[in-house]
């Protein structure tokens, strides 16, 4: 389970005006908002974009200056992966380690998508005995029972992180995890698919 919300794309205008510096080629700039105030590029700016895009990590730096920032609720489990990308990635998280008491636990609370019957009724009990560990600590405030939470808490727990990255970031991301075994990073893969220009400026690879 993994749910991706408030995406936002900034940053294309002067990113390509940024990609014309070497050449000295500003006046060919042929882009322009639109009345949704989104940025269209024009067909010159475009084939500029695409053919540097194409042309390998060290000449579409201006790539690393289209930033996105997107908030993403997903597992633990999946939140390891994704912090393989550190660098041109940040991320500020929900804390489970100041927050962990301030709701009640629900079943929702955890990725069980892909469990079967046996998995679920073991994760209902889990969550049960969280449950009362919580309502426990909140009553005495006693640190071996909020350990208790924190050490029993599975790697299915679902957190939020608003995330800022790049384009290039997503290019890295998506060659390597479209054909991944974990269902989260699929989702992922989608929603790269969506953003603007994606087919053009992050879709790059030919692949067989």
């Amino acid at each position: 389970m993994l749910e991706i919300k408030n995406s936002s794309v900034m940053n294309f205008e002067n990113a390509i005006r940024g990609a014309r510096n070497p050449m000295n080629s500003w006046n060919r700039m042929d882009s322009a908002y639109d009345e949704k105030g989104q940025y269209i590029l024009g067909p010159n700016d475009l084939n500029l974009a695409m053919r540097l895009a194409k042309a390998g990590s060290d000449h579409r730096k201006y790539l690393r200056q289209i930033f996105v920032s997107v908030d993403i609720t997903a597992p633990l489990y999946w939140w390891k992966e994704f912090d393989t990308y550190k660098v041109g990635t940040v991320a500020n998280s929900t804390s489970t380690m100041h927050k962990i008491a301030s709701k009640r636990f629900a079943i929702d609370d955890f990725s069980h998508d892909h469990m079967n019957t046996e998995t679920l009724a073991c994760l209902n009990q889990i969550v049960d005995t969280l449950e009362t560990l919580r309502q426990q600590y909140l009553e005495t405030k006693d640190k071996t029972v909020w350990y208790s939470m924190i050490q029993l808490l599975p790697s299915s727990y679902q957190q939020m992180r608003t995330c800022s990255m790049n384009y290039e970031t997503l290019i890295n991301i998506y060659y390597a995890r479209k054909h991944h075994k974990l269902a989260e990073w699929h989702t992922v893969c989608d929603w790269i698919e969506t953003l603007p220009y994606a087919k053009e400026l992050i879709l790059i690879k030919d692949e067989k």
